[in-house]
């Protein structure tokens, strides 16, 4: 059994070497075959990936997509590296102090985050917004975050609020997450026009996006 689950983890070749001969991915990799042994319904992986280098962390990322596809096992990854779950999981559950505060499937959390703390963790992994764009506090302008899922991401939501309202977007940042699940694409813009008219211009993007954002 041991060696079998040294060649799903891709150490078999490793068999005979102690402990100090392994790297820290290598290290990883045992640990993960030794929970394997004992053929567990649920694998809990704590921190799996925090103290490995960019290009090990893809590999254990790879690995356990691998052993939940082969092996059908469910897999709980504790981490607070919120681009680890963007790459690798379908469900997410965020914590403070014990408490749940907010979960649900990924693509969700990520288009659409609730509670501070995720909106916190989302936007550490987010593309950064020039500091120019965010020290203007002009009149009559809105600075937006804008998310995008499933049929959402058909439609031409920006050009028809542009034509309904006679409002301006200046497009500053775009980017498109692939989950697990979904495809979640993202805009940053910059919203102008008469103030009488904003209000409306910002209501229609919350009833046609996926999430919709003042940037503060």
């Amino acid at each position: 059994k041991a060696l079998e689950m040294l060649e799903l983890v891709g150490l078999s070749h490793k068999k005979d070497c102690y402990p100090a001969f392994l790297s820290g991915g290598e290290k990883q990799r045992v640990g993960i075959a030794r929970a394997l042994v004992t053929n567990p319904k649920i694998l809990l992986c704590d921190e799996a990936t925090s103290a490995l280098d960019p290009v090990s962390t893809r590999q254990i990322l790879k690995l356990l997509k691998e052993i939940n596809t082969k092996l059908s096992l469910t897999i709980f990854l504790i981490t607070h590296d919120m681009e680890v779950i963007r790459q690798i999981c379908t469900r997410v559950a965020v914590l403070e102090k014990g408490n749940i505060v907010e979960m649900g499937l990924v693509q969700h959390v990520f288009a659409d985050p609730k509670h501070p703390i995720t909106k916190n963790l989302i936007q550490k992994i987010d593309h950064e917004i020039p500091a120019h764009f965010l020290k203007k506090k002009e009149p009559g302008k809105l600075l937006l975050r804008l998310s995008f899922m499933g049929k959402k991401a058909d439609s031409p939501i920006i050009s028809q609020m542009i034509k309904t309202f006679d409002v301006d977007a200046n497009i500053l940042l775009g980017w498109i997450d692939s989950l697990q699940t979904a495809t979640v694409g993202t805009l940053v813009l910059e919203l102008s026009g008469k103030e009488d008219v904003l209000p409306k211009a910002l209501q229609f993007l919350k009833e046609n996006t996926s999430h919709c954002e003042i940037i503060e």
